[in-house]
């Protein structure tokens, strides 16, 4: 009986052994690839990783991914049989990533090891930066860094200055100057001529208790090249009008009002095109002082009409409705109607209308 049973047990191990030593297994040379410094503007550089199926059975390689988009991976589609060879391929693009790199190229068999991870490390090494490369907005005969001045969030009552490094790149001297400046805004080109391969900046000062309004708000101003005007040369000025609560203490933020809207998104369902649809949002102060709607602003295709007061006491609320004019559109919709107020917590709050418009 003990014979037997050893016997048994021998027969079962001896093909456990059999079948584990049968299946596939991938053995890489390397799992690790160094490209060393390589230029951004060198173009794509390419490693080869290879392997042989060190098992039994064939090998298939079901997947290979990268870890991010700039490393674009192939692979031995067909089945490798025991004791043959095949491949995985690591291509990384350098442009637009200076740098240190360290990227993951994971593979997935049907072997032991049925996830294995690769690697490709370097050093990118950045491309000497051109003219255009340094200020890549043309406009005349000048260049700019951006056509766009960020004052990003400044208060209400704030004046704030920013600037932006221009370059003249013509062979001859140019003059700037600026046409339809908005009142709020002070703007000079320093210097205001500058020399054929001259840098200068244009310096820019916002006084936001002017513009008296609330929220994102942009300006356009057009640049006057030797004292001619073209529409073509615009910069855009932006700013976000908001308070600054940082400084509050905890007596006033428990004072503050409380903008309250129980459901902030209506889904009027299904319409035909060319029908409205509205709704009345009810606002409501659950705070301890007056909550004041400052400015009210609605998205494309959806109207906001002036709630019945703009001055909330404690407790009280009013109603805002938002039209949907589906004149024109088609498909999915969703629209929003922007509150600013001054809720400490909820200066900004955004309310949305959402459906389906079907051409009948």
């Amino acid at each position: 009986m003990n014979k037997l049973f050893l016997a048994l047990v021998f027969t079962f191990l001896g093909s456990y052994a059999f079948g584990q030593q049968e299946r596939a297994q991938a053995a890489f040379e390397e799992e690790i690839h160094n490209f060393d410094e390589i230029k951004e503007d060198g173009g794509k550089v390419t490693h080869t990783f290879k392997f042989k199926n060190s098992g039994g059975q064939p090998l298939i390689v079901h997947n290979v991914r990268a870890s991010c988009g700039c490393t674009s991976p192939d692979w031995t589609r067909q089945p490798i049989q025991p004791g043959k060879e095949g491949f995985v391929k690591a291509t990384f693009d350098p442009r637009n990533r200076p740098g240190n790199f360290n990227k993951a190229v994971i593979v997935t068999t049907n072997g032991e090891k049925p996830t294995i991870v690769l690697r490709i490390t370097g050093k990118v090494l950045p491309k000497e930066k051109t003219i255009e490369d340094i200020y890549p907005r043309q406009m005349g005969d000048i260049r700019m860094k951006s056509s766009h001045l960020s004052f990003t969030r400044i208060a209400p009552e704030e004046v704030k200055t920013e600037e932006l490094e221009i370059i003249n790149t013509a062979d001859d001297k140019v003059s700037v100057a600026f046409d339809r400046v908005p009142e709020h805004l002070v703007i000079k080109m320093v210097p205001e001529t500058l020399n054929p391969g001259q840098e200068g900046k244009i310096v820019a000062t916002y006084d936001a208790s002017k513009k008296d309004d609330w929220g994102f708000v942009v300006d356009q101003v057009y640049l006057k090249m030797n004292g001619a005007t073209d529409r073509r040369n615009r910069l855009s000025v932006s700013a976000t009008i908001e308070e600054d609560y940082s400084k509050w203490t905890e007596e006033e933020m428990t004072n503050a009002p409380v903008i309250d809207i129980d459901d902030r998104v209506f889904d009027f369902g299904e319409i035909s095109q060319g029908k409205k649809v509205s709704h009345a949002f009810t606002i409501k102060n659950e705070g301890k002082s007056n909550l004041i709607l400052r400015k009210i602003r609605a998205s494309c295709g959806c109207t906001a009409i002036q709630p019945e007061k703009k001055v909330i006491a404690p407790g009280e609320s009013t109603k805002l409705v938002a039209e949907f004019n589906s004149r024109g559109m088609s498909g999915r919709q969703n629209k929003s109607v922007t509150i600013y107020s001054n809720d400490p917590k909820k200066s900004t709050l955004l309310l949305r209308l959402t459906g389906a418009v079907v051409k009948e």
